[in-house]
């Protein structure tokens, strides 16, 4: 029988004036963030990414069994190799598999089975989801609301690398299971999304959309 063993939570208490402050520039901060489409070139500084893992590997999750792996390309012809599967399965997509109501809500986006940022971008990051964990004798160990970690731990990594001045882009071709492949990852892991990692090039724009407002997201009872 396995026993709990708790040590004190380093936790910082903050008065309301700077919670407030805190709040309010974290929203301003992120709010910025924009989803791009076209990336410079740029090599992304030694120690940033490995800290935006760090602490997207800090996400709740079920029963601490951290089931995530990310797998950080910026070899070019991996990345061109990814690219070429991916814009395979885009092209499916956008000439065969997708409905034309899917089709006509991208049109605002500018989007197309063509996808250049996947070998432009100084790095791709390959999230997978751990159906279970396998020891160094063979035996699984299960692992528990693996979908729900896994967004929160992609969405705390986007968040971080925003924090950190990089851009993103989320992109999810369907289905994705060339990304094992080429990524060399185990059939019990199954590829969550691709994020795609590195500065926005010069001059680029982005769609003119607006978020939701708070009235709308939200309910206070």
């Amino acid at each position: 029988m396995k026993t709990a063993e708790f040590i004190p939570l380093e936790f910082t208490e903050r008065s309301q004036s700077e919670m407030k402050e805190r709040a309010e520039a974290f929203y301003q901060l992120i709010k910025q963030r924009r989803t791009v489409r076209e990336f410079s070139d740029r090599p992304i500084p030694e120690g940033v990414l490995e800290n935006c893992l760090l602490a997207a590997g800090t996400a709740p999750n079920g029963a601490n069994k951290q089931p995530w792996h990310f797998v950080v390309v910026t070899d070019p012809d991996i990345k061109k190799k990814i690219r070429e599967a991916a814009e395979e399965e885009e092209h499916e997509f956008y000439n065969r598999r997708a409905p034309e109501d899917w089709l006509e809500d991208l049109v605002p986006f500018g989007t197309n089975e063509h996808k250049p940022f996947l070998e432009t971008a100084p790095a791709l990051i390959g999230i997978f989801a751990q159906s279970y964990h396998l020891s160094e004798s063979g035996e699984k160990e299960k692992h528990y609301y693996v979908k729900e970690s896994v967004g929160i731990a992609t969405g705390m990594l986007i968040t971080a690398l925003h924090n950190a001045g990089l851009a993103t882009l989320t992109h999810t071709p369907s289905p994705m299971g060339f990304l094992n492949q080429i990524m060399q990852r185990p059939s019990h892991e199954k590829a969550f999304l691709l994020l795609v990692v590195g500065f926005p090039a010069e001059n680029v724009e982005v769609p003119n959309i607006q978020k939701k407002a708070l009235s709308e997201i939200s309910t206070f009872l």
